[in-house]
Order: structure tokens, then C-alpha cells, then sequence
């Protein structure tokens, strides 16, 4: 990595707490100025604008919350032990990035504003969707879930049940929302398994 690209890395790690506790308007260049000990010309040698700074640093949130919360479950053979794992890690890791799940404070944030983080936060659930629907397909394939799975319906049942949960922890300053929330997608799940 050339020092340009450290910089710029730099820049997005330190710039990613900041709008995923703030937001897009709540974060000023003036705070990742002083998140980044550089000046306003430092920081725009490596981007075009505040809102290609929020972008980066709404991907690299999300790249590392999944990657935080999918380490060690892609080796395991059973998809539905594998679905249990995700949501397990899900609910007992926090979040790769200060301030909360970056998905579901981006979502609020740009909702009635940003298209463009807009746009984003609905490819990063299409992509966690995704995820889910084919460890949920391979399960049905694999004999482990009932052949006429509605997998569309159960995996947003979990990523609504759990997204719903974080919020609640974080209002509540508690865990037992999480913990709610992977006992009752665990009924969920056994309500499709072949018996």
C-alpha cells in the first residue's frame, strides 16, 4: 500500500465512527479534520467531496461488520447450524464500528435525504439477504428445512427481528432485546426444520 493509499485508508477508518454516530449532516469536514490531524486540503487530495468520504466510510463499515460477524461460521457444514451461528454472532458481537449497526444508522440518516447513501444501504441488505436466502436454499437442498420454505419471508424475519433488536439494546441500554430476538428466531427456525 503506497503512503497516498494509507492516507486515504486512514482517513475512512477514522471518518467511519464519526458519520455512523453522527450522520451525513451531523458530521462535519471541520470533525474529520480533527479525527484525522489533517487539514481540509490534506483530505480532499484523496476525495472529491464530504459525501464520497461518507460512502467510503459506510462501505468500509459494513465490510467490517460482516467481516467480524461471519468469521469462523463459513466452515460449517450445516446450514442450519451455520443460519444459528450468523444470528449467534450477530447478537453477541458488537459492531465492527462504533455508534451501532451502520445498516440500520445509515438507513435512518438517508432516508429522507441522501440517495446516494440511500442507494447503498439498500445494496448492503440486498447483499445480506442474499447471504441468508442461500445458506436457507442449500438447507432446503440439503433436506434440513422443509421443501416448500417461504426463504424470501425467513430471512427477512431475521434481519428485521434482529435489526429491531439492536435498536431496542441501544434504547435500552441492555442486552436482553438481542437475546429476545435470537430465542424467538430460534422457534422460527424449528418451525421449518424436517423433522
Amino acid at each position: 500500500m503506497t503512503k497516498g493509499e494509507e492516507t486515504r485508508q486512514g482517513i475512512i477508518e477514522k471518518a467511519a465512527p464519526l458519520f455512523n454516530r453522527r450522520g451525513f449532516h451531523g458530521c462535519s469536514m471541520s470533525d474529520i479534520m480533527e479525527a484525522t490531524g489533517l487539514e481540509k486540503g490534506g483530505i480532499y487530495r484523496h476525495f472529491a467531496s464530504k459525501e464520497e468520504i461518507a460512502q467510503a466510510a459506510f462501505r468500509y463499515s459494513v465490510e467490517s461488520s460482516i467481516k467480524l460477524r461471519t468469521t469462523g461460521v463459513e466452515g460449517i457444514e450445516s446450514p442450519v447450524e451455520t443460519l444459528r451461528a450468523m444470528i449467534a454472532r450477530f447478537v453477541h458481537t458488537p459492531s465492527a464500528v462504533p455508534g451501532g449497526c451502520p445498516l440500520m444508522n445509515t438507513a435512518i440518516d438517508a432516508d429522507d435525504g441522501n440517495e446516494t447513501l440511500r442507494g447503498l444501504v439498500r445494496e448492503a441488505f440486498k447483499a445480506w439477504r442474499g447471504r441468508i436466502v442461500a445458506v436457507l436454499e442449500r438447507g432446503v437442498v440439503a433436506g434440513e428445512f422443509v421443501a416448500d420454505a417461504d426463504v424470501d419471508w425467513l430471512a427477512n424475519t431475521v434481519m428485521v427481528t434482529l435489526e429491531g433488536a439492536v435498536m431496542l439494546s441501544r434504547l435500552e441500554r441492555r442486552k436482553d432485546p438481542l437475546l429476545h430476538a435470537q430465542r424467538a428466531l430460534d422457534v422460527v427456525l424449528d418451525s421449518v426444520l424436517v423433522s
